[in-house]
């Protein structure tokens, strides 16, 4: 699903934003303004305060620490101190609701409202893949690049591979050139990625980032897709390896390998 924006004026005045997200994925709300120190920032979900910017930023808040009896988004919430605008990491169907937004400058006072919708994940956004070792692998993104996304590859939150806009790059620190060893491949298209001649090693997960970003947008998407792979090898070409080397490979009689393996 990919994400748009209906912008509409509601029964108050105010202009009313539909945003539909991913279960997972974290949103940006923008107030589109610079804030000041004529300036108060407060947001609101479904009528609790969840976010303010004081005037002259002497206090800043939010969550919790805005109003004791709500504990909803357990440190999910983040406030850009410059404009203003409310982040929500890591989404929940609970988090869906209206988000309001309120500006207070000087005399007058503005109001935005952001109608949020999160659905919930597909079996196919939590892909569980195993190969035998030697065969290739590819990753779907299950979307089309666009020139103003940045897509991020991370294999056991270790950086292996990034498109930001026409640019590619694979990543080259030792620690990823020892493991994968020019084994990976980028669909420029789509971001997709190509493993080839899978090892033992492989296996772990790899996370997708996709920072979706809609130009004269009132909101941003990083949305998040992960892949556990399981790379299997047989139990007779293990018979051909050193003892050492053997200690390096796992079959499924021994369980899940650890991370970073």
């Amino acid at each position: 699903m990919l994400p748009s924006e209906d912008t509409f004026q509601g029964a108050s005045g105010a202009d009313t934003v539909e945003v539909s997200v991913m279960e997972g994925d974290s949103v940006t709300l923008y107030t589109g303004v610079q804030t000041n120190q004529q300036d108060r920032v407060r947001w609101y979900f479904n009528d609790t305060r969840i976010a303010q910017i004081n005037r002259d930023q002497s206090k800043i808040c939010t969550d919790v620490q805005c109003n004791e009896d709500t504990e909803r988004f357990r440190d999910r919430l983040k406030l850009d101190h410059q404009t203003g605008s409310l982040t929500i990491t890591d989404t929940t169907d609970t988090d869906s609701g209206v988000y309001k937004l309120k500006i207070s400058s000087g005399s007058s006072d503005s109001e935005k409202i952001f109608n949020v919708n999160v659905h919930g994940v597909s079996a196919a956004e939590r892909d569980e893949v195993k190969r035998k070792e030697g065969e290739s692998v590819t990753l779907y993104t299950g979307v089309i690049n666009n020139t103003n996304d940045v897509m991020t590859w991370y294999f056991n939150d270790t950086l292996i591979a990034e498109i930001t806009g026409d640019q590619s790059k694979i990543c080259t620190d030792v620690q990823c050139k020892e493991r994968f060893r020019d084994r990976l491949k980028l669909d420029h298209q789509t971001g997709s990625l190509n493993i080839t001649n899978t090892r033992n090693t492989d296996s772990g997960e790899y996370k997708l980032l996709i920072i979706i970003i809609i130009i004269n947008s009132s909101f941003s998407i990083t949305r998040v897709k992960r892949f556990n792979i399981t790379v299997i090898v047989s139990q007779s070409h293990q018979q051909h390896l050193s003892p050492e080397a053997r200690s390096n490979y796992w079959t499924p009689s021994q369980g899940h390998p650890s991370e970073g393996s």
